[in-house]
């Protein structure tokens, strides 16, 4: 809460700090103090204290508010920045992507991460990490969402602590000789030295694209058929390092140092080898976020394995999640923790309760049901987050996991022994080709799970406020089948009468909701026009991706989208829309409440704005740049209100 809080509202660091100092002795004393049986103060003063705690590392981890954060100086001009890289982002098309830490700003100490662009092109060199440049460039600030309900970048990047970013050719770069090296930066060349390594071994494209991202973490050669694959069957948790392969491997190394329990002091021995070689493998996959996340938890949970006595599970897990978000408060807000965390959660505490109701006597049968019961835990778990961020629920979800995860250790395994005997140069050629197949049999299986269209429930509107009841819902009823007693029953009862209700008022207010949208998309004229739940898509070229439309429809839980190509004028509410093309066309009527201009006409803007006296002028990403400059200023002299969706983004109509 301390963290969220924090964020959102954007506290100093000076009063949550020196809180804390007050609220520690404070917090002895009542210690000292309170009666066993009185009033929680110290419970209070302790929650008051963490929740102060997470207010002040969120300020820490940003960093925003400290004097030499580049924030803190002027942006508004080209500067010579010295910079630092610290991640290497999936390149698209167009770009490189690196996010880099400032170093230094016109030669003065600096802090704080940037995105950093590189055009790609035949001069461009890729960075690595821990590589240090100057380049002299203006920060900009990153735009928002151009499209209603669209993903936010600029949200996402704010929650890394990244507000702006550098754009430069690769010309503008100058490289420092001997940078100073970082323990991620070493991680992270020596994972990229691996690569090269299997690179060289014989394995298929494809199949070693998912070989990296399954041992090492890194996904970027992934083709787009292969993950969606793996994301229509419920299965991508396989292709991130996460909670699961740590968990198998911790296992696995369990029972390899198995014969040091024998020697004095050999469990304390068994220990720390099993912990070293967990930040082993972390070190090998790069030291990415979601893997020192993932083995920091397994850390703990081996600390737990070694007292060998009961303890209790939801302690180990929240302690591990403590003292991450200590270090990275940020963590909180990436989607990979929070379904993590809800995955390991859900299965500690649903998990023995299935292996309770029913513990079949057969072995194969008792290993089946063992599986069944981790996948529903986890997918119980992860299920409103799924839903939330990715609007879609694959119903197949327990086949794939109950024909891939028996395996994994087998494959995780084998993987590792590949990664070394590669290394040594002595991978055997029969051994490399066995692997390839292995992987491409599970490719397979995961594309026939994911080819059962009907199984994949997309498209599924989900917000916040179901995120939460849909939450207490679960967890309402697995205590209720866990203890069927009558106040369990009343919170059961509940959430599903407030889920019901609010998806009563979406449907109302849907029904009452009349809206008319100019959205950005380059080349083309968007018009979206939703009357109750179906919504009129007006464009220009009917062939353009469909992805605006589509996040719009689903975030406004609209039931039925006809495309329509666009018209030169509607009539909505009493308002006259008009809309002009490359052809320059006047309309026919006098009135004109809202005028777009698309396609670039070749107009007098000057005099058709004293024909027609518009209240506002609006321009989309169909238009020329130096077109839209132009109108801009005619605008500013006539004081009329001037819209360019290319840089205010989407234009709401006001049709009251």
């Amino acid at each position: 809460m301390g963290i969220i809080w924090g964020f959102y509202l954007e506290i100093g660091p000076q009063i949550p700090f020196y809180s804390i100092l007050g609220l520690l002795p404070l917090l002895y004393w009542v210690n000292k103090k309170q009666a066993r049986k009185g009033f929680p103060i110290f419970e209070l003063t302790s929650i008051l204290l963490t929740v102060l705690l997470g207010v002040h590392v969120i300020n820490l981890s940003q960093s925003k508010h400290l004097a030499h954060h580049y924030t803190q100086t002027d942006l508004k001009n080209s500067k010579i920045w010295e910079i630092k890289i610290r991640e290497v982002l999936k390149s698209n098309p167009f770009n490189q992507r690196y996010v880099a830490q400032a170093l230094s700003l016109e030669n003065k100490e600096s802090s704080g991460k940037l995105l950093l662009s590189i055009p790609n092109d035949s001069t461009s060199k890729k960075l690595k990490v821990d590589d240090e440049l100057f380049v002299f460039a203006k920060a900009g600030a990153i735009k928002p969402p151009l499209n209603p309900n669209q993903f936010d970048y600029k949200d996402f990047l704010r929650k890394q602590s990244i507000y702006h970013q550098i754009r430069v050719q690769s010309k503008q770069l100058l490289l420092k000789k001997n940078p100073s090296k970082t323990i991620v930066g070493i991680a992270s060349n020596f994972r990229e030295g691996i690569i090269l390594k299997l690179k060289e071994q014989n394995f298929e494209k494809n199949e070693l694209s998912v070989i990296q991202a399954l041992l090492l973490g890194k996904r970027d050669d992934i083709s787009e058929t292969t993950y969606n694959s793996y994301k229509d069957a419920g299965a991508i948790h396989i292709l991130a390092v996460s909670g699961l392969h740590i968990g198998i491997l911790l296992l696995f190394f369990q029972f390899l140092l198995t014969p040091l329990n024998r020697l004095p002091k050999g469990k304390i021995l068994k220990l720390i080898c099993v912990v070293l070689l967990l930040w082993g493998y972390a070190f090998i996959a790069g030291l990415s976020p979601s893997i020192v996340r993932a083995v920091t938890m397994f850390t703990f949970v081996a600390y737990a394995m070694h007292l060998n006595r009961p303890t209790n599970s939801f302690n180990i897990v929240t302690l591990s999640m403590f003292f991450i978000l200590l270090a990275k408060p940020l963590f909180l807000f990436q989607v990979g923790f929070q379904m993590s965390y809800a995955a390991v959660l859900s299965i500690v505490w649903i998990y023995p309760k299935l292996q309770r109701f029913w513990f079949p006597d057969n072995v194969i049968i008792r290993k089946i049901w063992q599986l069944l019961s981790v996948s529903v835990a986890a997918q119980l778990g992860v299920l409103p987050i799924s839903l939330y961020y990715f609007h879609q629920f694959p119903a197949l979800f327990f086949i794939s996991n109950l024909l891939v995860i028996p395996f994994l250790g087998i494959i995780l395994g084998m993987g590792i022994a590949v990664i070394f005997l590669s290394l040594v140069d002595f991978l055997p050629k029969f051994l490399a080709e066995s692997y390839n197949a292995i992987i491409k049999l599970m490719n397979s299986v995961i594309s026939w799970v994911a080819k059962q269209e009907g199984f994949v429930i997309r498209d599924i509107p989900f917000d916040a406020i179901q995120l939460v009841f849909v939450y207490v819902l679960i967890i309402s009823m697995v205590v209720f089948l866990s203890k069927p007693k009558r106040k369990n029953i009343f919170v059961l009862l509940g959430s599903i009468i407030v889920l019901q209700a609010w998806a009563i008022w979406k449907e109302a207010r849907l029904h009452q909701t009349e809206t008319l949208i100019l959205a950005h998309q380059n080349r083309n004229t968007v018009l979206l026009h939703q009357k109750g739940s179906t919504l009129n898509n007006y464009k220009t070229d009917c062939t353009q991706n469909n992805r605006i439309t589509k996040d719009y429809a689903v975030a406004e839980g609209i039931a039925s989208v006809s495309d329509n190509p666009l018209q030169h004028s509607l009539h909505v509410n009493g308002k006259n829309l008009y809309i002009m093309d490359s052809l320059g066309i006047y309309p026919r009527t006098q009135e004109v409440n809202f005028l777009v201009l698309t396609q670039s006409p070749k107009i007098n803007l000057d005099r058709l704005l004293d024909s027609l006296h518009p209240k506002i002028i609006l321009a989309d990403g169909s238009n020329f740049k130096s077109y839209v400059a132009r109108w801009k200023k005619t605008c500013l002299k006539k004081e009329i209100p001037f819209h360019h969706t290319g840089e205010k983004g989407f234009y709401v109509f006001n049709l009251d």
